[in-house]
């Protein structure tokens, strides 16, 4: 959105706060997404997108740049029409019925942005217009950390604040399902952390949330479950460390001593069922990761050997991507889709 249109306002930030204040909880809500499809012109965005959002649980559409995290999430949302398939938000055909469902959610889409010079409290202000029983905005200017900021302009709020900022316009209209497209793209680490302690708050405030991110990391640490969604398909969907568990990658222990360790070493300890010594470095592939180490522990105190590094690297999300699609995770730049 290329800047704040009072016209399109009410469509772009869909009313999405921090639980220090009182603000009245609302029932969280399920999401039922069947069969959705989104053409434009020669490319499928969606082929077919089905998945289940539980009330009370942060949900995540994990997928690399250009899968089609966005064009679903726009769909059900009303900002989109699906070329076919349909979309339940607590019982409500947000299809045929778009206005009900919309007073149920609240979002914060990628692209969104405010002109240059309004200030937090006036554009809270201004969408809190929008409805017959808004959030109050001193409220919600103390729940997100912007009282320093409240009256200065846009344009000089850094990214941090403006992404609280608009998770703060999100929740003007005190939504049950609060849906985050790539919440924390381009923060710097610290404004990543606060913002997923913000999540979490969130969920504990009695909200659903449905996040979409391509950051393997965020997905396995923040999300209840996940749909993997590859060219605009969902290849898989569970708990994280199912995912995990289900694929055929091993757990690998690194290890470098100051005396190389003897091959008959690294090959008898319980739970290994490959090695290889590469730059100094053995590599032990095991099934066992915490049987091994605590081996290999004792075989290198029996040998007086020093150890100059250990490392325990088991199999992650990236992993579990590979093993379905068998390409590498990549996240190229100019993610729309």
């Amino acid at each position: 959105m290329p800047s704040l249109t009072f016209p399109d306002a009410r469509d772009h930030f869909l009313p999405i706060p921090r639980v220090a204040h009182e603000m009245p909880a609302p029932l969280p809500v399920s999401v039922r997404v069947r069969d959705l499809a989104k053409r434009y012109r020669a490319v499928e965005a969606l082929r077919g997108v089905s998945f289940d959002v539980e009330p009370g649980e942060i949900f995540g559409l994990l997928g690399p740049n250009g899968a089609g995290k966005t064009t679903a999430l726009e769909c059900i949302l009303g900002l989109r029409r699906p070329d076919s398939g349909s979309v339940s938000i607590a019982g409500i055909d947000a299809l045929a019925r778009p206005e009900d469902a919309k007073q149920l959610c609240g979002a914060q889409i990628q692209a969104a942005t405010l002109q240059d010079k309004i200030t937090p409290r006036k554009a809270l202000r201004l969408f809190a217009s929008f409805y017959g029983e808004p959030a109050d905005v001193g409220e919600l200017i103390g729940r997100f950390g912007l009282g320093s900021k409240a009256d200065a302009p846009f344009d000089s709020l850094s990214g941090g604040q403006r992404q609280r900022l608009f998770l703060a316009l999100a929740f003007v209209n005190n939504p049950s399902l609060v849906v985050l497209d790539e919440p924390t793209a381009g923060l710097d680490p610290a404004s990543r952390r606060e913002l997923h302690d913000l999540i979490i708050e969130v969920r504990r405030s009695g909200r659903t949330l449905l996040i979409s991110t391509h950051d393997l990391v965020e997905a396995q640490d923040l999300c209840d479950r996940v749909a993997i969604l590859d060219a605009g398909r969902i290849v898989a969907a569970g708990r994280p460390a199912e995912l995990i568990a289900a694929t055929a990658t091993r757990s690998s222990v690194t290890v470098r001593t100051a005396r190389a360790m003897e091959v008959s070493s690294a090959e008898g300890l319980p739970g290994v069922t490959a090695s290889r010594l590469e730059d100094g470095r053995w590599i032990l592939e095991t099934v066992d990761a915490g049987r091994t180490v605590a081996a290999l522990v004792k075989v290198l105190e029996i040998g007086r050997h020093e150890i100059i590094e250990l490392q325990i690297v088991r199999p992650s999300l990236e992993d579990a991507y590979f093993s379905l699609t068998g390409r590498r995770w990549t996240t190229p730049a100019g993610d729309r889709k």
